[in-house]
């Protein structure tokens, strides 16, 4: 009751009036009842305690279970508790979790709902409102308990054998003119033992047939190491198709780095520069520069997924030509640089001429609906640069 007190405050001036005891007793017990229901859903409130345990990432198509509990840690009960969750659309439908509950004198009531990761991104859970008061409706109060968690849902992974990439092997050792050093899996031959070779190197089964020592000799290679450079500036995607397109540029570097370290086992990197709603500053979300040099250890792909569940299409003013550009002096000469965009220009396409000029392997991936253009195509034959378009997921896996 919200005029609860002007009706006292009414009722009191009434018995002052007319002087009927009656009517002050009436005040009385109605102030005293007042007050002791504000006390009683002050303490309650003060002393609920909430905990909300949930795996924090997870992958495209995972369903997240949330265990929420509310225990009251006072000896006074709480008639009455509203629970009311928000939750992020994308995940789940209606977006909150709501319960009317009672709760007992340290008494714990757990709730449980699900989440469906149907789209990748870094989400809030929560927060998380209680709603209290008495058994009169006398006072209604209302506190936010809890703070939100974070869920970050990794981009979804399409399975491929083949990428289709440029002709020079890049998903292979290449072979080195001068050996900068030697690949063990690959045995091209075995040689009489020299003073110095390692005991490792030694082929018992040969040695056991020759009657003498025999060491293997491996073919020379070099591993080669791939930067996948993301384009998700919004000049780079055409504006019908911008959404579309982006998530699913974000889906061909997820699957390109997956197949390189998992299948591949070789080193992979990550370039982009884009909005990261986990690093906001005082509620504005800025462009942030992504560089993760390529490596092939499994916690460097989850860095990788991370980075791109996270990454939104960003304003910068930062051209991708220019990204390119800067980025391609760390790395090393024959390195793979996947370049992936939603849009062909003059621009885009010199600057892939430049950098194979400068001893890089590139390959041109354009998430668009329409082919590239004739010219293009033939330019880009002639020069030698690979372009290929993905619009679909048959697209993706017609890469076999």
């Amino acid at each position: 009751m919200r005029n609860f007190v002007l009706f006292l405050l009414v009722l009191f001036v009434i018995a002052a009036f007319l002087r009927v005891d009656f009517f002050f007793t009436v005040v009385y017990l109605l102030f005293v009842v007042y007050l002791l229901s504000r006390i009683w859903t002050r303490r309650t409130l003060e002393n609920l305690r909430v905990c909300r345990c949930f795996t924090d990432h997870a992958f495209f198509g995972d369903q997240v279970t949330v265990d929420l509990s509310v225990h009251n840690a006072d000896w006074l009960p709480v008639p009455w508790l509203q629970v009311h969750e928000m939750l992020p659309v994308e995940l789940v439908t209606p977006p909150f979790h709501r319960r009317v509950v009672s709760i007992g004198p340290r008494e714990r009531r757990d709730f449980r709902y699900t989440l469906y990761c149907r789209r990748r991104g870094y989400y809030p859970v929560g927060p998380l409102t209680l709603h209290t008061g008495d058994l009169l409706g006398v006072v209604r109060d209302r506190m936010r308990q809890a703070e939100p968690d974070h869920l970050t849902v990794y981009p979804r992974i399409v399975s491929l054998q083949e990428l289709g990439l440029p002709t020079r092997s890049p998903f292979v050792a290449l072979p080195a003119r001068s050996p900068l050093f030697e690949d063990p899996a690959r045995v091209m031959g075995v040689r009489d033992y020299q003073r110095g070779d390692s005991p490792r190197r030694i082929h018992w089964t040969a040695t056991a047939s020759a009657g003498r020592l025999l060491v293997k000799q491996y073919q020379p290679a070099i591993a080669r190491e791939t930067l996948i450079c993301l384009d998700l500036n919004e000049e780079g995607y055409g504006q019908r198709q911008r959404y579309t397109a982006t998530e699913l540029a974000i889906v061909i570097a997820a699957s390109i780095a997956n197949h390189i370290i998992v299948r591949e086992g070789l080193p992979a990197g990550l370039t982009t520069e884009a909005q990261d709603p986990s690093l906001d500053d005082a509620g504005q979300v800025r462009p942030v520069r992504f560089y993760l040099p390529p490596r092939s250890e499994r916690a460097h792909l989850m860095s990788m997924l991370e980075v791109l569940a996270r990454v939104q299409i960003s304003s910068s003013t930062t051209p991708f030509v220019d990204l390119l550009r800067r980025e391609s002096v760390n790395l090393s000469w024959g390195s793979t640089l996947v370049l992936i965009t939603g849009r062909e220009s003059g621009d885009l396409f010199d600057t892939t001429v430049y950098l194979r000029r400068a001893g890089f392997v590139v390959a041109l991936i354009l998430a668009q609906p329409a082919y590239p253009s004739a010219e293009l195509q033939r330019r880009a034959d002639l020069l030698g640069v690979n372009i290929h378009r993905v619009w679909k997921d048959q697209d993706l896996e017609e890469w076999r």
